[in-house]
């Protein structure tokens, strides 16, 4: 699953969301006990939106950064993108997400022109992207200068006493719950999997720095699980 590569692996993710969607959402606020309603907040926060501002928020799934994007700063544009359009039709089934303008986009060649939004954010995406610095290029590319790219991410497990605990939440606990909620539980495993082989926080850091953004910064969640990576095109593009 998560070893899989190219386009093939493009299909199981397309696939593996599809087939979770209704139960999406739910399994999140299981999974981190709640914890990620906070950290979406975060990710908003550090998006720095102005009034009236352009959030392009990819991967969006149900919209729950997007939405989070509306409901701290009403006036701006808030278009969520995602290639698997059950999760954004499992979005719109909630009322208070209908002022997000939603569009299939494929985060390798997104649809908008340059320099358009004043933020790009996602959640858990690039641990499931087949080309990470290509998906952070379409980023940069489509952020006005001066805007953020703000990241939401699982990270490997630290070598620290943690480790064992965690492991076990991640193989264990979470295929367990995907199979008792969603009747998927081999989804539950490719995620675990995805996070143990991902890059980890320096690495991302080193990418996006290599992209062109400019006062990059992360911060670590949940033992240092997660991670909020943030970046900034510069005003002026060299």
């Amino acid at each position: 699953m998560a070893h899989l590569e190219g386009t093939e692996r493009a299909q199981y993710v397309q696939n593996m969301f599809a087939r979770i969607a209704g139960r999406y959402d739910l399994m999140n606020r299981l999974m981190t006990a709640g914890q990620d309603v906070r950290w979406r907040k975060y990710v908003i926060e550090q998006a720095r939106l102005p009034e009236n501002g352009r959030l392009l928020d990819i991967a969006t799934g149900t919209g729950d950064i997007a939405y989070e994007g509306l409901r701290q700063q009403p006036t701006i544009q808030a278009i969520g993108g995602d290639f698997t359009i059950e999760m954004m039709q499992a979005g719109k089934l909630y009322p208070e997400r209908q002022a997000i303008q939603w569009t299939a986009a494929d985060t390798l060649a997104l649809p908008f022109p340059d320099d358009y939004f004043d933020a790009v954010t996602s959640g858990f995406l690039m641990r499931n992207v087949i080309d990470v610095p290509g998906a952070f290029a379409e980023q940069f590319r489509v952020t006005k200068p001066g805007g953020y790219v703000v990241v939401l991410e699982s990270s490997p497990p630290k070598r620290n006493w943690l480790r064992p605990f965690i492991l076990f939440h991640l193989n264990t606990i979470i295929p367990l719950l995907g199979r008792l909620i969603s009747g998927e539980s081999d989804a539950y495993r490719y995620l675990p999997d995805s996070t143990q082989q991902f890059k980890d926080p320096e690495t991302l850091v080193n990418i996006m720095r290599q992209t062109g953004f400019t006062n990059i910064h992360y911060k670590l969640f949940m033992f240092g699980t997660i991670a909020i990576h943030v970046g900034q095109k510069p005003d002026v593009v060299t």
